[in-house]
């Protein structure tokens, strides 16, 4: 199933300028539990929280600016009223749901690889291609968080001098597989620590003082599904269909928070400090980049924080015309759940966010 196809006029495009009737869609998992602490740390403009899941996790009580609410399934009466759903309850609930929810009337930020590479629906970074979020239909994609943290050290510099190649690879942390898979970590390095057989339940392998390549379904082309998203979800938000990019993704023992080595290749020079100023003034990008010392992100440099760390920025010693660099993102925050609460705060900041207005 597909995203509604809608009429929809230019101020209905926007979110409302009030307090919002907002759902949270997988609130008991790991993102949802970051945007139920988002909405509330940013301040958002909630009139009423209607925290959704299956009905395994329905009953269950969570706590939200000091009040206790109870988790409810997710149901199609669920939506009457909603202004704003933020989904993140994997592809198959997001495609039989989303869509729905839309039709309700909703604006859906869907972080699930469901609608992603639709072409009938926006992918979205904020800093990167704000525009595209005003051409939904009811439904927006939250990109991958590996893409959206590359995305955004690539675009400044893709502004500047057009990118030619890209070859990426990523070591991404337990929090990737959700909160489970952080619980698994955890008590298995408990187990190695006390000398015993880390046995995993949750991923392939267990990640307890070990690594393995990124366990999604391999592809005929020998790229697993998680390094092929990167390609084609990091043109279509860049706008770049010839964009050449490879990717290995690997899981790596770290709770939270995702690193990735880049190396850029341009159609001509690029001066490192060049470089280096232009992610020093992006947005969303911190700059951590000194040589002297030694020092460069480190995955607990951004963990429970919401800029993408950059440096160790330096010239490609086999390649003229590349440039090397390393970053690291909180994966639940700017990887997902922050992402999606930035779209939606874009859409209530458009100047064509009316009170009393609505999708």
């Amino acid at each position: 199933m597909t995203a509604v196809q809608t009429s929809l006029s230019p101020s209905s495009v926007c979110l409302p300028n009030r307090p919002l009737r907002v759902a949270v869609l997988g609130a008991s998992g790991a993102v949802g539990q970051e945007l139920l602490q988002l909405l509330e740390q940013r301040r958002f403009r909630v009139a009423e929280l209607l925290p959704l899941a299956s009905p395994r996790s329905a009953g269950q009580s969570l706590g939200w600016q000091g009040r206790a609410l109870t988790i409810q399934p997710v149901e199609a009466s669920a939506f009457e009223g909603v202004d704003l759903v933020l989904a993140s309850a994997g592809g198959s609930v997001s495609r039989q749901w989303a869509p729905l929810a839309a039709a309700a009337g909703a604006l859906v930020i869907d972080n699930s690889s469901a609608f992603r590479m639709d072409p009938e629906v926006p992918l979205v970074v904020p800093e990167v291609n704000p525009e595209a979020a005003f051409s939904h239909r009811g439904i927006i994609a939250n990109p991958n968080c590996t893409t959206i943290l590359l995305s955004l050290a690539l675009a400044p510099l893709h502004a500047r001098r057009p990118i030619r190649r890209v070859v990426v690879s990523t070591y991404q942390s337990a929090s990737g597989a959700g909160a489970r898979a952080m619980e698994e970590l955890r008590s298995l390095s408990r187990t190695v620590l006390d000398g015993g057989e880390p046995v995993s339940e949750v991923l392939p392998h267990s990640l307890a003082f070990n690594l393995f390549l990124h366990n999604s379904p391999l592809q005929p082309n020998g790229y697993c599904e998680e390094e092929l998203k990167m390609l084609h979800e990091t043109r279509k938000i860049m706008g770049t269909p010839e964009l050449r990019l490879s990717a290995t993704c690997v899981r790596v023992p770290v709770l939270r928070a995702h690193s990735e080595a880049v190396n850029i290749e341009f159609h001509e020079p690029f001066p490192v400090e060049e470089a280096r100023a232009l992610l020093a003034a992006a947005p969303g990008v911190e700059l951590l980049d000194d040589f002297d010392a030694n020092r460069f992100p480190m995955p607990t440099d951004v963990t429970g924080r919401d800029p993408v760390a950059v440096g160790r920025i330096r010239q490609d010693l086999s390649e003229p015309n590349a440039l090397e660099l390393w970053l690291c993102g909180d994966q639940i925050r700017k990887g997902a759940a922050l992402n999606a609460i930035q779209i939606a705060e874009l859409l209530i900041e458009a100047p064509g966010a009316q009170a009393g207005g609505g999708p």
